[in-house]
């Protein structure tokens, strides 16, 4: 399966942090691999053509903000790239794609994160209020957690070093303090992106009772 993101043609359209000659042309890279990742030749890709032509323009000494009009069809092809992603989720896609030292891309990976957790809250029977969604960044090498943590169950998503396929950890638990629970099992974040499959996991692994009521309202 491939997998697009919008990180890249978004960094193409607002290039102005990428003021050296070093972080352009690591931009460039990074864009040319997402491009590939994605199925796509980065060749024809607008955000990695206007990222190089990026690299180019600082070389001659233009400012990091400066536009030009020639770049005009590849920016729209960008925003509608932008646009066409939107209905996709991007969590799995950030997963694949690894996000060490690459602040922005944290940033996504914990939003997505955390917009797949309060789903998959709502499927397990939980009302917000019956759990706590939390954020630990750690260092820029890691992806750092984001965690779910109900009375009954806890559930944590991370990007290991090794092992892919386990971005996913959930537990019973005894309580909101409880902070060891159970055994600890695992999953592979696209099961998440699939909530219906990681509440029939989550239930038939640990157990769990939902309400049979919040169960019929998702």
């Amino acid at each position: 399966m491939n997998y697009d993101l919008d990180f890249r043609y978004r960094r193409a359209l607002q290039p102005d942090a990428l003021a050296t000659i070093a972080t352009a042309t690591q931009a460039v890279v990074d864009a040319m691999q997402d491009a590939r990742n994605a199925g796509i030749d980065p060749a024809r890709d607008p955000a990695t053509i206007l990222l190089a032509r990026h690299v180019g323009r600082i070389a001659l000494g233009h400012a990091p903000d400066e536009t030009f009009a020639e770049d005009l069809p590849l920016r729209r092809q960008c925003l509608a790239k932008i646009d066409e992603l939107k209905s996709k989720p991007a969590l799995v896609a950030l997963a694949r794609r690894g996000i060490g030292y690459d602040p922005e891309a944290k940033r996504a990976f914990h939003r997505e994160a955390r917009s797949a957790l309060r789903v998959a809250a709502r499927h397990l029977g939980l009302e917000p209020d019956q759990y706590d969604l939390r954020s630990n960044f750690a260092g820029p090498a890691v992806s750092g957690e984001i965690t779910l943590h109900g009375d009954e169950i806890y559930v944590q998503v991370s990007i290991p070093c090794i092992r892919p396929g386990r971005e996913v950890m959930f537990r019973r638990c005894k309580g909101r303090q409880d902070y060891l629970g159970d055994r600890n099992h695992f999953c592979d974040i696209a099961v998440l992106a699939a909530p219906q499959s990681f509440r029939a996991l989550v239930v038939r692994e640990t157990g769990l009772s939902i309400n049979p009521r919040q169960q019929a309202l998702v």
